[in-house]
């Protein structure tokens, strides 16, 4: 039997973590069940234009909130409330009873709180010099 060997590898293939994924997949749904993972995205267009976006996933019982982005120039206008209270409402829908994300302390902590969501976590100095703050939304 050879022996095992750890290597880093600065350039994995998809494949390769395609694969840590699956194994990790198969292992979690054996604890928690079946993940049923399934995308989530909502868009603000003006005409052919993409001006803001979420995009996340329902699982398990969860909203994760992965991006939530406003062209600046349409900022303080409402849409990003529009588009997380859409998502919330999808994943209401597809049986979700929470929600979670995270933000820099340079972005919109003040925007999630207004629309429910608290801190349970923070990292300090990350990025250096600001705060990266995680946030639930208990009951969708």
């Amino acid at each position: 039997m050879n022996p095992v060997e750890v290597r880093l590898e600065p350039h994995p293939t998809p494949e390769q973590t395609e694969q840590i994924f699956r194994h990790l997949v198969a292992f979690n749904e054996t604890r928690a069940g079946a993940a049923s993972a399934c995308n989530l995205a909502v868009f603000a267009h003006q005409g052919s234009e993409i001006v803001g976006g979420l995009v996340g996933l329902t699982h398990w019982n969860w909203l994760s909130i992965q991006y939530l982005w406003v062209q600046e120039a349409f900022r303080k206008q409402g849409l990003g409330r529009q588009m997380l209270l859409a998502a919330e409402q999808e994943a209401r829908v597809r049986g979700c009873e929470h929600a979670h994300l995270d933000t820099f302390s340079f972005q919109a902590l003040p925007f999630y709180e207004a629309l429910g969501y608290s801190v349970f976590g923070r990292l300090e100095d990350y990025p250096p010099g600001h705060t990266r703050f995680f946030l639930q939304k208990r009951d969708l």
